[in-house]
């Protein structure tokens, strides 16, 4: 769960120095676009990467790999400590991404590896909860750890020379005949199965961008309706962060098929979007932000369910990279879809309302999918 929680680090600790750093570097030409590069590009090349890590997953090792990422992960990630070139910075970060896509990978799956059933749900749901807490108490720690300058955040990435020795002491490598694991016949080779996990993906893509549509847009949201204090925004991110991890709750509390769930799922996250989109005050604002990720922290263990159920061991690392990189993608591009959607409608809050109508079409064929094909649900239809 805390190696789950690095790639998150890495997303925000250094999001409430942005504004200190762009002052620091006011000289070098393109600042003003490579300083915001420092902190989206780890997510870029995690996503990029992702694939790729999953497949030395299944050559190497998983616990192999994730120590010796964990280590790597400690020293690249404070390299701006003394790194005096913006230009480096960057590079030092591209390579932190590096390191979180193996990270992130390895850990996932070893959930599949060492759980099953019930358990393996309730693991990846915790994932989800650990991931959505630790987001929050980053931004905080990074926002007081600021306060010494805009390199003092970076000293958290040191975090993980103590976690990858713990790691090595108490992961044990997972058997292929555990008891996550489907035993195959000695001798057949199977091929990856990748048409199996491609409608997945695609849909983990879209639902990405679901997931990080109120944490990415909520400071602007609130800010189009008056609200400047950056308190208020603090409290109604995490707010709405609380309902994530009450979704994720609710999660490991249900019974039955979990792609058959997708559909009411995304009809939540929708009703979240579609109260945002004709808000007048920021607490109706908020009261959508809860709704929407109360439904996000269902969807998100729900989709990783699914993918898992698709994989054997000897595919586990190669696809739960590929569904990480679709993950990490739907992140990437949230905001990017966001902006064409809010120049054609005139306001954020009714390109978030066009994103929940989407959400609404994709319940609607759902619900009529599994009408016509009782026995194949949304999440396995894809």
């Amino acid at each position: 769960m805390a190696g789950s929680c690095l790639p998150v680090l890495g997303a925000v600790l250094i999001a409430p120095v942005l504004p200190k750093m762009q002052e620091h570097f006011a000289a070098v030409p393109g600042a003003k676009t490579l300083v915001p590069v420092v902190l989206t590009v780890p997510a870029l090349a995690l996503a990029l990467l992702a694939p790729f890590a999953g497949v030395i997953v299944d050559r190497l090792g998983r616990v192999r790999l994730l120590v010796v990422a964990t280590v790597v992960y400690a020293l690249l990630g404070t390299a701006p400590l003394w790194l005096d070139s913006l230009g480096a910075i960057v590079i030092s970060r591209v390579l932190v991404g590096i390191t979180e896509a193996a990270i992130m990978t390895c850990c996932t799956t070893l959930i599949g590896d060492y759980y099953s059933g019930r358990q393996r749900n309730r693991y990846l749901a915790l994932q989800t909860m650990c991931s959505s807490i630790s987001a929050t108490a980053f931004f905080v720690i990074g926002g007081a750890a600021g306060s010494a300058g805009w390199r003092a955040p970076f000293w958290i990435y040191a975090v993980g020379l103590l976690l990858a020795p713990a790691m090595a002491a108490t992961l044990a490598k997972p058997r292929r005949g555990g008891v996550a694991a489907i035993k195959e016949p000695m001798g057949e080779k199977k091929s990856f199965p990748v048409r199996r996990l491609a409608g997945i993906c695609v849909l983990t893509m879209f639902g990405a961008t679901v997931f990080y549509t109120v944490p990415v847009e909520m400071s602007y949201l609130l800010d189009d309706l008056g609200v400047k204090s950056t308190s208020f925004i603090g409290l109604a991110t995490a707010v709405a962060s609380a309902a994530t991890v009450a979704g994720s709750i609710v999660f490991t509390k249900l019974r039955g098929n979990a792609a058959g769930r997708l559909p009411l799922i995304f009809a939540l996250c929708a009703a979240g979007f579609v109260v945002i989109a004709f808000a007048s005050s920021p607490t109706v604002v908020i009261t959508g932000a809860v709704l929407n990720c109360l439904g996000t922290g269902m969807m998100l263990p729900s989709l990783l369910t699914i993918a898992m159920s698709k994989l054997d061991y000897a595919d586990r690392g190669r696809g739960t990279g590929l569904w990480t990189a679709a993950f990490f993608v739907g992140e990437f591009i949230c905001p990017l879809a966001l902006i064409p959607l809010e120049s054609a409608t005139g306001s954020l809050a009714h390109a978030v309302g066009l994103l929940g109508l989407a959400s609404a079409a994709l319940t609607a064929g759902g619900l009529l999918l599994s009408r016509r094909r009782p026995e194949t649900p949304l999440g396995e239809a894809v």
